[in-house]
């Protein structure tokens, strides 16, 4: 070998290793992660019998959309007593109202006559006996009166009573419909139909897959390079060696630093300390699932 050529050889070789490095951290994502989403855990409301559920797996709900009603036999039975009673409580305040009607005109004649027979005790045109009896039936009705009031109050409350009992079981009834809080994907079933439901007790879970969340971890000096809000391009697996890559949105970044959770990497694995972040990132086609891996670039 020339001299020269031998000379000219070990800063050529440093030469190629320095770029394929700086290739290879080119390439280098910025960040790792999996993919996850809100689920919701529906649960029952009230208790008794599953008359029918509908909730499989795989699934696709639209929100408010039923897939089960619980047994409200009983609940139907209360109600209709309580709209019997109410409607024979009404009944009673009509009454008890058309009664005291009858004894405020009654009270307000004989307002008048007490009025008269004291005119006629003074001029001496009646007796002391007629002025008593007189002012006896004054004061009897409105005595009745009061207790025609007291009474009328009574009933009313009783009305009210009925219409909050009514409401109440109008609530019950509602939530004896299982309906769906959100449109989704129904991730897991855990009940069938004919079995005793109790409020509280898992029925399905769901989820939108329409699109999901990447939580990824950044170190600090990654975060500069963070936006809430800004871009992010994240990368899945499609097949053998093949990628595909998503367009996301920054969605939330963490105002907290933590200790590197175990399973995750990071560009500068001598950092301790990272933020973790969440990328929004539509899901076409559903092509993306629950702890899938994926690759992010700021």
């Amino acid at each position: 070998m020339p001299p020269r050529l031998y000379r000219v050889l070990p800063p050529l070789v440093a030469l190629v290793v320095l770029l394929l490095s700086a290739c290879r951290d080119k390439d280098q994502p910025d960040a790792y992660g999996n993919f996850e989403t809100t689920e919701v855990v529906v649960s029952a409301e009230t208790n008794g019998q599953l008359l029918w559920f509908n909730a499989d797996e795989g699934q696709s709900l639209v929100l408010g959309q039923i897939v089960g009603v619980v047994d409200t036999t009983q609940l139907d039975l209360q109600h209709r007593q309580l709209i019997a009673q109410r409607a024979a409580a009404t009944a009673h305040v009509t009454e008890v109202g058309q009664q005291l009607d009858a004894l405020r005109v009654q009270h307000e004649i004989a307002g008048r006559n007490y009025e008269r027979v004291q005119r006629l005790v003074a001029a001496q045109a009646a007796t002391a006996q007629q002025l008593d009896q007189a002012e006896r039936d004054y004061k009897v009705l409105g005595e009745q009166i009061q207790g025609a009031e007291a009474q009328q109050r009574s009933v009313a409350e009783e009305v009210k009573s009925a219409d909050a009992r009514l409401a109440q079981i109008g609530q019950q009834l509602a939530k004896s419909r299982i309906t769906s809080p959100v449109a989704g994907t129904v991730l897991a079933r855990y009940t069938d139909r004919g079995e005793f439901v109790q409020p509280g007790q898992p029925l399905y879970k769901i989820a939108n897959l329409d699109s999901m969340i990447l939580r990824a971890y950044v170190n600090e000096t990654q975060l500069a390079r963070v936006k809430l809000g800004g871009p992010a391009s994240v990368s899945i697996d499609s097949g053998g060696k093949a990628r595909r890559s998503l367009a996301g949105t920054v969605s939330w970044v963490s105002p907290q630093a933590e200790f590197t959770p175990t399973p995750i990497q990071t560009r500068d694995e001598r950092k301790d300390l990272v933020y973790a972040v969440k990328i929004r990132v539509p899901n076409p086609g559903g092509i993306v699932k629950i702890g899938m891996p994926a690759d992010v670039r700021f």
